[in-house]
């Protein structure tokens, strides 16, 4: 434990208007946490939905940020199975309760009392943050914490995203970002077929989908040349819902990634029948990351950044909200001392 200093944050303070950077009194650890000097932080599109106000329940003022990395530089009594100085990644599901149905069938991710870093804890956008022991993910000491970041969330939900995907030989994604690029790698590495569906007349990111390996990449309203066996919508657009319903075979699935989407449309029955199916994704779990990052090292999963210092994080998230990059958005943090 440590007393005393400050930390700098960017904090949200009011939804929909810009995040301001504040000097706090660094915080101590409570019983069973730790405290974590961070080193770089992932712009999620998630972030985007809780700066907007479009999530329940986000604490005002919150510092953002669920993709975090760093260092464990203060520890309580009860946090265990960890130590000082230890390279540490910090997720989305910052802690659930352990004791209700959902738990005790391995669902903590549909947890009703569950808590999320960035949303009702303080997060990544700033040079330290506390986090509960049990859900920190160990990282390997020796790796590239920019590089690294997206994973803890944008690999983490395309994570769990394929494996909602089922065997899909051919596989679609609707909005080719952070989550999508990374998916397309480990797809490719199981043998899998992707087709990329981008904004209408977005060639950027139709050329970077191409270049990663997919077979096919085109306007999110455009039929793929074949059927599909599956389909991710990593977009927020409930409009995509329908399309990606059309574009999927007799029997195959439509997996929506977002934990915020805009309403469905209605729809004719004869895009759902034929065995159809529409599933969602929510929050991950502690297994998803031991499960993940051994697959996405021996995959060979590069992330594709653009770097942006702290002080920058409205530029990232402009720069998130215009489609503009090309991969992840990651805020490089330099902790004080």
């Amino acid at each position: 434990m440590t007393n005393g200093g400050t930390m700098l944050a960017m904090a949200c303070e009011s939804f929909g208007a810009p995040l301001v950077a504040r000097e706090r009194a660094l915080p101590e650890p409570g019983r069973g946490e730790v405290r974590i000097a961070i080193s770089a932080c992932g712009v999620c599109r998630t972030d985007l939905h809780v700066v907007d106000g479009e999530l329940p329940a986000v604490r005002l003022p919150i510092i953002p940020g669920h993709e975090a990395i760093g260092r464990i530089d203060a520890m309580s009594p009860g946090a265990t199975g960890l130590v000082a100085g230890q390279r540490v990644g910090v997720p989305w599901l910052w802690r659930a309760c352990g004791q209700c149905a959902a738990c005790r069938r391995g669902d903590e991710n549909l947890c009703p009392e569950a808590l999320f870093t960035g949303c009702h804890r303080d997060g990544g956008y700033a040079t330290h943050l506390i986090a509960d022991a049990r859900y920190v993910v160990p990282l390997p000491e020796h790796g590239d914490d920019l590089h690294d970041a997206p994973l803890l969330c944008a690999g983490l939900i395309g994570w769990r995203s394929l494996r909602k995907a089922g065997e899909a030989a051919t596989l679609g994604l609707y909005g080719f970002g952070a989550a999508a690029h990374l998916v397309t790698q480990l797809a490719l590495h199981e043998g899998r077929r992707v087709f990329a569906f981008t904004r209408p007349g977005d060639r950027r990111s139709q050329q970077f989908a191409l270049a990663l390996g997919a077979s096919w990449a085109g306007a999110a309203g455009d039929l793929p040349p074949e059927p599909l066996d599956a389909a991710i919508l990593f977009a927020p657009a409930g409009e995509l819902v329908p399309q990606a319903l059309r574009a999927v075979r007799p029997g195959g699935r439509v997996v929506c990634a977002g934990i915020h989407m805009s309403d469905i449309p209605s729809f004719p029955y004869a895009l759902l029948w034929g065995e159809r199916q529409v599933v969602s994704v929510a929050n991950l779990t502690r297994a998803d990351a031991l499960e993940f990052f051994p697959a996405a090292a021996h995959a060979g999963i590069e992330a594709h950044v653009r770097e942006y210092p702290l002080a920058q994080a409205n530029e990232a998230l402009a720069a998130l909200r215009a489609g503009e990059l090309d991969g992840a958005a990651v805020l490089r943090v330099a902790p004080r001392a």
